[in-house]
C-alpha cells in the first residue's frame, strides 16, 4: 500500500513506525488478522481489514462476540494511536458494543471515526461490516496517557 494512504500525527510515533514495518504490530492485531488499509488523522478516520478464522467461532458456528469486540477496540484505539505524538499511549476506558447480525469466517472490514478528540479523552465510533452489511458497532472512550516508554 502506498504511504499516501497513511496520514498520522507524528511520523516518528509508534503508529507511523508500525505502518512502515519498523516495529511489529501489537500481537492482538496479528491474532485478529488485522491490516490497516487507510488512516487519515486530519479527517479523523481509520479503515482496517480483519480475517475471521474458524478459531473465532462459537458453538453456533458464528464469530464469537468477544472477537468482534476485540476488532472494534483495535479500530478505536488504533485511530487514537495514529493521532498521538512520540511518548504518548492510549488505553480504552469504555467500549459499548452492539451486535447487529452474525459474522462468519472470512473478511471483516472496519472503520473508526472520531466523535470528539480531546486533549486527554477521546470518543470514537467504529463499525464492522461483512459482505457490505453492518455486523457490529461500538462507541469507545479512550484516554491518552503520558509519558510512556519512548522506545515503544
Amino acid at each position: 500500500m502506498s504511504q499516501e494512504a497513511f496520514s498520522t500525527a507524528d511520523a516518528q510515533g509508534y503508529f507511523s513506525r508500525m505502518l512502515r514495518g519498523e516495529v511489529a504490530p501489537p500481537p492482538i492485531a496479528t491474532l485478529l488478522g488485522g491490516t490497516i488499509e487507510k488512516v487519515d488523522v486530519q479527517a479523523g478516520r481509520l479503515r482496517a481489514r480483519y480475517e475471521a478464522s474458524a478459531t473465532f467461532l462459537n458453538p453456533a458456528g458464528m464469530v464469537q462476540g468477544g472477537m468482534l469486540s476485540a476488532m472494534l477496540d483495535d479500530l478505536s484505539a488504533g485511530l487514537v494511536d495514529a493521532s498521538l505524538m512520540t511518548g504518548e499511549g492510549v488505553v480504552t476506558l469504555n467500549l459499548n458494543v452492539s451486535f447487529l447480525r452474525p459474522a462468519v469466517v472470512g473478511t471483516i472490514t472496519g472503520e473508526a471515526r472520531f466523535i470528539r478528540r480531546g486533549r486527554s479523552v477521546c470518543h470514537v465510533s467504529a463499525t464492522l461490516q461483512q459482505d457490505g452489511k453492518d455486523v457490529a458497532t461500538a462507541v469507545a472512550t479512550c484516554q491518552i496517557v503520558r509519558p510512556i516508554d519512548p522506545a515503544r
